[in-house]
Order: C-alpha cells, then structure tokens, then sequence
C-alpha cells in the first residue's frame, strides 16, 4: 500500500507529495501534447464495419440490446462478437457527436487512456514499494520517481498509438484499463476484498475483450511475489477471481454469434508462430520501428525454421529470468513485469486468429514489460553509481525520442490515404494493405493506377472476394463493362452469402439501367444480412424511381422496424406517401416560362419521381430563376443528382439548400445519405 505518512519538506520548501503531484500532471500534459495531433483522425480498418456501417450505435435506445445480442456489435456477420461495454461507448460517442464525428470517438478513448495512465502510477509504485521499502536504498519516493517514468514511457511509446488511435480497438484499451483497476482496487483497498468489489472492473473489461480474462493469473502471481504469502495461499486468495472471471468468460462465448469467424487458415501453424511473433514485439519495446496496421507476417508450418526456433528460445528465457527473479524481493518488479508479458500475451497466441500478429496486440503486455525494463534500468544505474547529470538527460532523451515517434504515428493515422500507403512500404507483401491503398487512389479518381495496385494484390490473394468487388467497381468507372461485371460474378461465387457483394452489384446494375435484376440481388443481400443497411437504402430508391409506393412505403417500414430512429427510411416513407400526387398539367415542361416557381417546384418531383432525373434538375432550375433563394428546389436538385450516383453534385446542392434553410430537415437526410453513399462508392475497405 502506498505510504501515507508525512515527510518533511525539502529543499526550496516544496513538499514531496506536492513534487510528486505536480510531475504526475507534467506526464498528463506530456501525453496529451504527444496526443494532440490525433483527435480529428479517420475512422480505419475494421472502424468501416463496427463503427461507421454499424447501424445499432445511431441508437441510445439499443444500449440494453448490446448486452442481450451479440449481433448489434458489426454489420459483417463474420464479425460479431459479443463485446457490450465497447459497443455502449460507441453508441455515446455518436450521440455526443450527433452522428460519426471522430473527434468525440477520439476524446473518449484518450480520457480513458489517461485514467489508465493515472491507475499505472499507483500499481508501479505499490509493487516497488513493496520490494524495496521506504529507507532500504532509495526510500518510497525514489520509487515514486521510476513508477512516474515508467508510466511516462508507456504513455509516449509509439506502440500505444496503434490503439489509441485505432477507434474499435479501444477494446485493448478497456481490457488494459479494467486489469489494473481490479489490481489496484485490491492492493490499495483491502478491507473491500471479502465484497469482491475488485472484480467489477474486471467484468466489464471481459465485457469489453476477452483478454481481461487473464486477471486471476496476474493477481495469483502478485499475491504470491508481493504480498507474503505461499503458492496455495495465493491460489486459494485467487479463487473468487477465477470463479467469477471463469463464469464472465463463459457467458460471453455463449453470447457471441455462432457466425463469428476466427479466421485463421491453420491453427497449429498460427500458434508455432507465435513465440516468433512475441519476440518481435518484445524488440519493438526496444526499437520501435516498421510499425505497420496491418502487416505482412505469415504462419509458419515448420518448428525447424529459424524464427520459429528463436522465439522459442526467447519464451524459454524469459520464463527463466522471470523465474529467477522471484528469488529475491528486490528483482521481483523485474520477474513479475515478464510474468505479465508472457501471460497477457497466451490468449492472442493459443486462440488462432486470422492475422498473425497485429501491433495493438502489445498494449496490454507492454504494461508488464514497461515496469520490468525500468525497474532493472532503475537498479542497474543505483548500483553502478551513475551520476543523475548522466542517467536525466538520457531520460529525457528517450521520451522526446518516444514522443516524436508517437507524433509521426499520429500522422501516418490521419487518412486512409496515409494509413494505407504506410502499409505498403512495412508490409509490401500484404494483399489486403495493396488493396486499400487502391481504394484511396480510386477516391481520387485514378483509376489506372488503382488498378496496378489491385493487381499486385491479386497475386497475394487470388481468391478475396472483396478485391473482385473492387476491381469490378474500378473497371465500371473506366467504362470496361464486360470486365466489371465478370469480376462482380466472381465476387458472389466466392462469397455467395455476403450482403457487399449482392449489393455493390445490384447497384452498378441500377447504374446499368438493368433496375430489375438489381432489386433481386438486394433482396437477396437483405435476406443473407437484415442489418446491411445500404441494400435497403438502395432498394428504397428504386422503388421510389419506379414509382412503386407500396413497395417503398413496406421496405421503409421495415427498415424502420429494425432501427426506428433511421433517418433515411423515415424520408423514403415520407415521400412514398406522396408518390400518387397528381403531377402538373401535361403541358407543363421544364422550359415553359408560364409556370410558376412553386409549380416548377411540384413538377420536378414528379419528374423525379419518373426516374426522369435530368429533367427533374431542369425544372428545379427554372424554379431557382423564379425564386433565387428557393431552399426546396436545391434540395430536388440534390436528390436528382444523387439518384443518378453523382454525389459530389448532390453533396454540394444539398449543402445549398441547408445554408438557405438551416431547419431543413430533409435536405439535412439526402446530404447525410450522399455523404455515405460518396463513400460506399469509393470501394470496399478490407476486412
């Protein structure tokens, strides 16, 4: 337990605690100056899915559905996994930000990430406390000061940006968070230990990611080393942990949706990589460079290879160093920072996932690692005398060096454009990173050159259905539709079943003029995955382009059963119940100088109506001449110019009429809905 009885002042009169109060609020700051290039960064990666495509988190409401369905937590069935606590955040967020604006994704994470920060202080210099008491060679607060720089350098490692920056992975955050809030909780209040308050943290960090799980280990392992107490003392102290982290385990499992994939091709092969792969991150506390979101490492099949070989040669050494450092209580920060390492490490490296490694994988173990390396880095320097005017500037040395590295990841976080081209220099050999730094060529409208990088990524992976999809996409754009359409076909046999595929399909169909046979492929998409939203969208639109109300007015209300507060199917519902208003006399046209503005107005929805989208623009601007200032007839331009997939021309209309008509509710959807639809267009990130 920390110290709490007085010390007399020091030198300058300045208390110690208040020292020690002020240095903790200058790392705080450090962090968040480190930080504050980050908080306007994209959504990336598996964001698309969990986050952005996830129509569960547009709703308050669903809160309670979070945590009795498994299903609310990804619009890609493969996906779901029962993570409750995370998706409840998710859906705060958005309502905070009043829709997905990442800054208030952002801030959440960051505060939580400095609450962690603040619960590290207290658990390091518990621990050292405990090792090396007040007056044996240091005292309390020269604890306090390795604890401080410990936690400094944790806070400013670039490795910790792969998740702060990385909104859906705050899971690692929230799992990191809840282990040491429970630790804490039970070092520093120990008169609640019989209530098992401690472990409430616990549970919602399982909640969160199912690697809080390993709380019973690192608490039967600091009772053991720290706490005076045998192997079956501490075993049995742990037992109500086990018990209950056991039963939390057990009931997510059997919570999360049996269409969750893994991933993983081989899984003897996955977990003979592993020791490899925790040597690597070990070195990158070190040395943290080649950073990558998504890198090109792949299983190996063979004990005999090099790699393999020295990994295991790594987790048997510091199995052993840990082991050795139990002997002695001053070594034991060292041996239970490994230990930490190693056990938070087992349960990425036993359950075979479908990527090898991935850099956010360290946050949680980096805790362990953090404490013993400057711990061993504290005692190397104390015994050998090092002056402070050597070992100071070093610090400060390698948490400017730190930070600038974190500023820099920041940077590559910014876009996708930026993200991904990372991805391809670190991992030159990943499929899914030359794919998706395609997609932001195509974004660009550079056709060509997106296609030379969806080619190098076909030779990696020749049978991704979601790279046919994009190809095909890209082929349509620059007018090969044969190409596309072969590529769309190619990309449904891979993945018969998958909503993307039947949808991006259905809607190069519609551009095609082939409206029949896109609505059977959406039908089909909804069918395979009722919570992929934009094959009802589209299915919407054209029922409404054919002038279909029956069958508009039932998609929007089933949509709206589904989500009740979605704002798209609540606009198609409302302009399905217009759809039999009378049109204007036939011999109204869009050139007629003799109606007038509200007349125009009134045939230009008729004419969008019809499907007849050019002439619905034309009469909308006969309107404006009329009418200069007339908010709804941008808003029919608008909706015209989406309808025919032009989203820049929409976007920009939509947003004329807002700035006319701030209230304008309407135009406020269709500007939302081209806003999405802009970036649907763009291609299909991978996932």
């Amino acid at each position: 337990m920390i110290d709490t009885k007085p010390l007399k002042r020091q030198r300058g009169g300045i208390h110690p605690k208040a020292r020690m109060l002020a240095a903790l609020c200058g790392l705080l700051a450090l962090v968040g100056l480190t930080y504050t290039d980050h908080f306007h960064n994209a959504f990336h990666f598996d964001d698309s899915h969990a986050v952005v495509e996830n129509p569960y988190i547009r709703d308050l409401h669903n809160i309670p559905r979070f945590f009795t369905d498994g299903a609310t937590s990804s619009a890609l069935p493969a996906n779901r996994v029962y993570r409750p606590v995370v998706m409840t955040s998710l859906a705060v967020d958005y309502w905070l930000g009043r829709g997905l604006q990442p800054l208030w994704f952002h801030i959440s994470t960051f505060f939580w990430f400095l609450v962690q920060l603040g619960l590290m202080f207290l658990l390091f210099r518990s621990i050292l406390d405990r090792s090396r008491p007040a007056g044996a060679g240091g005292g309390s607060f020269a604890n306090a000061w390795v604890a401080l720089f410990a936690v400094a350098l944790y806070g400013v490692h670039p490795v910790m940006a792969e998740t702060v920056n990385y909104i859906i992975q705050r899971s690692d955050l929230y799992a990191a968070l809840a282990v040491i809030a429970g630790l804490v909780m039970y070092i520093e209040l120990p008169g609640l230990r019989r209530f098992g308050l401690y472990l409430l943290p616990v549970v919602a960090g399982i909640l969160s990611k199912a690697t809080a799980a390993v709380f019973p280990a690192l608490l039967f392992a600091w009772i053991w080393l720290f706490d005076d107490s045998g192997v079956k003392r501490a075993l049995r102290r742990t037992m109500p942990a086990l018990l209950v982290t056991g039963a939390v385990s057990w009931f997510t499992i059997r919570m999360t949706p049996p269409t969750y994939v893994t991933g993983a091709f081989s899984a003897y092969a996955y977990r003979i990589t592993q020791p490899a792969v925790l040597l690597g991150y070990f070195l990158k506390f070190f040395v943290p460079l080649g950073l990558s979101a998504d890198t090109d490492r792949v299983a190996k099949s063979s004990f005999l290879q090099e790699d393999i070989v020295y990994g295991f040669v790594f987790i048997l050494a510091a199995t052993g160093i840990a082991l050795w450092c139990t002997k002695r209580r001053e070594l034991r920060p060292i041996g239970f920072g490994l230990a930490w390492f190693l056990i938070t490490s087992l349960p990425t490296s036993v359950i075979a996932l479908a990527e090898v490694e991935n850099d956010h994988r360290m946050y949680l173990p980096f805790v362990g690692l953090t404490l013993s390396v400057c711990w061993a880095a504290a005692l190397l320097i104390e015994r050998r005398g090092i002056a402070a005017k050597v070992f100071l500037p070093v610090c400060a040395l390698v948490l400017i060096a730190f930070a600038l590295g974190t500023w820099e990841r920041n940077q590559v976080w910014r876009t996708d454009e930026s993200l991904w081209r990372d991805v391809t220099i670190k991992s030159p050999n990943n499929g899914r990173g030359l794919m998706n730094y395609g997609l932001t060529l195509m974004e660009k409208g550079r056709y060509p050159e997106a296609l030379a990088y969806f080619d190098r990524a076909l030779a990696h992976n020749p049978n991704y259905y979601i790279l046919e999809i994009n190809l095909a996409i890209a082929n349509g754009a620059m007018g090969k539709s044969n190409d596309a359409e072969r590529h769309f076909q190619r990309a449904i046999q891979l993945a018969p079943a998958d909503a993307s595929a039947q949808y991006f399909y259905a809607r190069w169909l519609a551009g095609a003029q082939r409206a029949a046979e896109a609505i059977e492929h959406l039908k089909i998409a909804i069918r395979e995955n009722p919570d992929y939203v934009y094959a009802r969208y589209l299915l919407m639109q054209l029922d409404a382009a054919a002038g279909d109300a029956s069958g508009l007015r039932q998609e929007a209300q089933e949509t709206l059963a589904r989500f009740p507060e979605d704002a798209t199917a609540k606009s198609w519902l409302a302009r399905a119940a217009q759809i039999h208003t009378p049109p204007p006399s036939a011999s109204s046209s869009p050139g007629s100088t003799t109606l007038s503005a509200d007349q125009y107005l009134n045939l230009s929805l008729s004419l969008y109506k019809a499907g007849k989208y050019v002439d619905c623009i034309a009469a909308a601007r006969q309107a404006l001449k009329i009418r200069p200032n007339y908010a709804e007839a941008w808003n029919n331009i608008g909706a015209a110019y989406n309808a025919m997939s032009r989203w820049d021309q929409g976007i920009a209309a939509e947003q004329h009429a807002i700035r006319l008509k701030p209230g304008f509710q309407l135009a406020k959807n269709n500007l939302a809905w081209a806003e999405i639809q802009k970036q649907r267009s763009l291609g299909v990130a991978g996932k």
